[in-house]
């Protein structure tokens, strides 16, 4: 772990110093305040829309496997952008963007399929139980209606094993 730390800090002081070389330090400055705020819209309007994608599939009007893909990337993605340098934000803003997540979300799903079989296997049963029937309304003659039934406080109480 400290050792990824450590090649972390290499490519992200690496990145500062090749694009304040090339641009200036005032320019790059300004790049990481806007990726900033480029990332933060991001993170608002596709937060809304990952959500939106998530309810969607609780309602079985969409896959699942996808929504729950979208939700990783966009998760990783606004890590990213709270992560300071120039190479993380670039990284979580391609995250963030939908083209990029629709790319990558058959890799998430098969990287799902091989390291958590069981959690591939249930989001592909998600699906909703639909039962074919028909409403019946409710008649002034049914069987029972105008009937009093007495019940006592009782009836309520939890049992006892």
């Amino acid at each position: 772990m400290f050792a990824l730390f450590i090649l972390y800090a290499i490519v992200e002081v690496a990145a500062l110093v090749a694009v304040g070389s090339a641009i200036g330090v005032l320019w790059t400055v300004l790049l990481l305040m806007a990726g900033s705020a480029v990332g933060l819209v991001l993170v608002r309007s596709q937060g809304k829309r990952v959500m939106e994608g998530l309810r969607e599939a609780s309602h079985g009007e969409r896959s699942p496997s996808g929504a729950v893909a979208d939700g990783v990337l966009f998760a990783i993605g606004s890590v990213a952008m709270f992560v300071p340098g120039l190479v993380t934000t670039a990284f979580g803003i391609l995250l963030l963007l939908p083209p990029t997540r629709c790319a990558l979300r058959p890799l998430v799903l098969r990287a799902t399929a091989r390291w958590m079989p069981s959690a591939h296997a249930a989001t592909g049963r998600m699906r909703p139980t639909v039962i074919d029937g028909e409403v019946v309304p409710d008649t002034a003659g049914a069987p029972g209606a105008g009937h009093v039934i007495e019940i006592d406080g009782r009836d309520f109480e939890k049992p006892t094993r």
